[in-house]
């Protein structure tokens, strides 16, 4: 029988990939006693890496939507930090995203809307979270956003 959350992913029609191995010295993510800290997670989709700059050629709607896929590692790196389980999960605690902005831009809130707008949908109240979203003048991969997430687990 599926999970909860599994059904609520099928329902919204969201398949999680399991996000590739770091290319650099950290890892995906670290559990400490009921508290899982997940590495940001750029945007990527089925063809690699979604690049652009906010505010210089890029969207706020793009921007939101490279946003969603960061949400979609996020679950899938959570997944993996709870077993395959994740009904495990009790709270999305609080979540960082890095918006590439150009110097004039200030949006990067509402691009950041693309992350958290995911998370609720799928988690109901737990998916609620305090939140920070800033610009950055580059990000890894020339990448439109990176999020990071603390989640609380059982």
């Amino acid at each position: 029988m599926p999970s909860k959350i599994d059904a609520r992913l099928a329902e919204l029609g969201i398949t999680l990939v399991d996000p590739p191995a770091p290319e650099a010295n950290y890892v995906p993510f670290v559990v400490s006693g009921s508290m899982v800290y997940v590495s940001g997670q750029v945007s990527r989709g089925p063809d690699g890496v979604i690049t652009g700059k906010l505010g210089a050629g890029t969207s706020v709607e793009a921007g939101a939507a490279a946003a969603a896929t960061c949400a979609h590692q996020l679950l899938a790196r959570l997944r993996t930090a709870c077993g395959g389980d994740l009904d495990r999960v009790r709270r999305v605690v609080k979540l960082t995203g890095f918006v590439n902005s150009a110097p004039d831009f200030t949006q990067q809130p509402q691009v950041m809307n693309g992350c958290s707008d995911v998370l609720v949908a799928v988690l109901g109240e737990a998916g609620r979270h305090a939140r920070s979203a800033v610009g950055m003048a580059a990000l890894p991969l020339g990448a439109v956003i990176e999020v990071e997430g603390v989640f609380e687990i059982a």
